[in-house]
C-alpha cells in the first residue's frame, strides 16, 4: 500500500511542479504583450543610420591619383580600375574606375587606406535589383550623391535611441 501512496504523492508534486512551470511560461508571455513593437513600416518609415554605417561608396573621380591601393587592401580584390601612363607627365591617368556591389562586402578597407580620400561611405542601403548585372557601378554611378533621408518629406524617420522602439 505504501508504494502507492509515494507514487499518488509523487505524481501530485510533478503535477503542481508543472503547473508552475506553466505559470511562469505563461506570465512571461503576458509581459511580452506590454510591449511597443520593434517593427517599423519600411518603405513609409526609416531608421537614421549611425555616424560610423557603411553603405554605398561614393567615388570622387577628380582626387583619384590611380595608385591602386583600395585593390591591394580589398579582401576580394573587388574595385577595377583601368588607366594609362602618360608618358610626357610621367603620372597615371586614370580611364575607369568600378565596383561590383553584388560582391563587395563592405567592409571600407578601400576608403580607409585611400591616400587622396576619394572614396567615402554613404548611409545609401537601397541597393536591391532584380538584375545583378546593375549592381555594378562605374564612376559615373559612384559619383552620385544620394538623398538624405532627412530631407525626404514623403517619409517618416526614426531615431534608433527613439523611445517609440525598444531594442530587445
Amino acid at each position: 500500500m505504501f508504494p502507492m501512496l509515494t507514487q499518488v504523492l509523487n505524481s501530485g508534486q510533478q503535477t503542481v511542479r508543472a503547473a508552475r512551470y506553466i505559470g511562469q511560461g505563461f506570465m512571461i508571455t503576458l509581459s511580452h504583450a506590454n510591449r511597443l513593437p520593434v517593427t517599423i513600416q519600411y518603405p513609409y518609415e526609416k531608421l537614421l543610420t549611425s555616424e560610423r554605417f557603411r553603405g554605398r561608396i561614393h567615388f570622387e573621380f577628380d582626387k583619384c591619383i590611380a595608385c591602386e591601393v583600395c585593390v591591394r587592401v580589398c579582401p576580394i580584390d573587388l574595385p577595377v580600375v583601368d588607366w594609362k601612363l602618360e608618358t610626357n607627365i610621367r603620372k597615371k591617368q586614370l580611364l575607369n574606375y568600378s565596383i561590383d556591389f553584388g560582391i563587395c562586402i563592405f567592409c571600407g578597407n578601400c576608403v580607409e587606406y585611400c591616400p587622396t580620400n576619394c572614396l567615402s561611405m554613404t548611409e545609401e542601403y537601397e541597393l536591391s535589383t532584380y538584375d545583378r548585372h546593375e549592381l555594378n557601378y562605374n564612376q559615373i554611378a559612384l559619383g552620385r550623391l544620394p538623398m538624405s533621408i532627412i530631407d525626404d518629406y514623403t517619409i517618416r524617420t526614426i531615431s534608433s535611441n527613439s523611445p517609440q522602439i525598444k531594442n530587445v
